[in-house]
Order: C-alpha cells, then sequence, then structure tokens
C-alpha cells in the first residue's frame, strides 16, 4: 500500500485530514449535528489526544527508541499508555480529529475520521508491526497477544 508517498509522516497527514474535514464542513455541509455551545465539547477529545501523544512521545524519548514511522527501533515502549493499545500515539490523532469534527458540528467531516483511521493502518501500523515483529521477535509476539492494535 503505497498510497501516501513515504516522506509523508503522520503528523503531516493529520493536517491534511484537518484541512480536509474544514473544506467538507464548508463546501459539502450535510447536516449541521451539533449546535453551540455543544460543539464547544470538541476541546475534551482535543486535548485528550494532545495529552496521549505528548506522553507516547516521552515515554519513546525516554526509550531512546524512534518516534518516525520507518526508522529503527531499539526498545519496545510497554509501559503508560503502551499497556492499553499498541498505537496510542494513533489514537491521539483520531482523538484530535473526533474533537475537530465535534467543534464542527456537521455530518460531513466524520467522514474522515474512519478513512484516517484506515489509511494510518495501512499505511503505517501494518509495515511498523512487520518491522517489530523482525526486531523484536517473541517478545513483540506475546506483546501483540496481549495488547490491541487500537483499544
Amino acid at each position: 500500500m503505497n498510497a501516501v508517498p513515504r516522506g509523508l509522516l503522520p503528523p503531516s497527514l493529520l493536517l491534511i485530514a484537518i484541512l480536509l474535514m474544514i473544506g467538507l464542513h464548508y463546501v459539502v455541509r450535510w447536516v449541521q449535528l451539533l449546535t453551540m455551545p455543544w460543539r464547544l465539547f470538541g476541546a475534551v477529545p482535543i486535548a485528550l489526544g494532545i495529552l496521549l501523544n505528548i506522553w507516547a512521545d516521552q515515554l519513546f524519548r525516554r526509550a531512546g527508541t524512534a518516534i518516525k514511522p520507518f526508522e529503527p527501533s531499539i526498545a519496545l515502549v510497554l509501559a503508560g499508555p503502551f499497556r492499553f493499545s499498541r498505537n496510542p500515539m494513533y489514537i491521539g490523532m483520531v482523538l484530535v480529529l473526533a474533537g475537530i469534527a465535534i467543534g464542527l458540528g456537521s455530518a460531513t467531516p466524520w467522514l474522515v475520521v474512519p478513512l484516517f483511521a484506515w489509511l494510518v493502518t495501512q499505511r503505517f501500523i501494518i509495515p511498523e508491526e512487520r518491522k517489530l515483529d523482525a526486531t523484536f521477535g517473541q517478545q513483540y509476539y506475546e506483546y501483540k497477544a496481549k495488547v490491541r492494535r487500537w483499544v
């Protein structure tokens, strides 16, 4: 699956998804699902997603392992949010997108959220899992058996 250029990293894909959501909201607004002040609740998943990414990023830095996909990993990070999901950074990004969709309040931005999750799974998560399988073998296999890909 090479639909996403190799140089395009997940944060860039997240930015593209955000721009697409905003564009869909203003160009193809099917139904307004939420009005003010309910749309303000979108700040909650945005904040949670950002905090989750910061937490996971700090754990990677402490372990001295690669954060960018396709770079060599020298350690498995199994603490913190990695006890509940093998991909908390991607969950954080999906939370940000969900928060933005809530904040926009219309139906069309929600189309981007599952598309983003599918795309990062195909382009980043599956290749990362293959790399970790090859690098860490049994240790990663046991981790995969205990912890789900998403949640």
